[in-house]
């Protein structure tokens, strides 16, 4: 039982972390949401799929 709580109020505190940063955030939006243009994670140089910008080129929906 004492388990279960503290994987509850953990998860309540991670939760409200995200919470309190999407609120501090202007407009509530997250930077570089677009992980598939992460030349890290993108070896073959396909383009992203939210947006189309290659590896090497900032997507579109980013704003600076």
């Amino acid at each position: 039982m004492k388990i279960a709580l503290v994987a509850i109020v953990l998860l309540a505190l991670a939760f409200a972390g995200i919470a309190i940063k999407i609120w501090a955030k202007k407009d509530g939006k997250f930077a570089g949401t677009c992980a598939s243009n992460n030349p890290l994670i993108n070896d073959t140089g396909e383009t992203c799929s939210f947006c189309g910008a290659r590896p090497d080129e900032k997507c579109q929906g980013e704003e600076a």
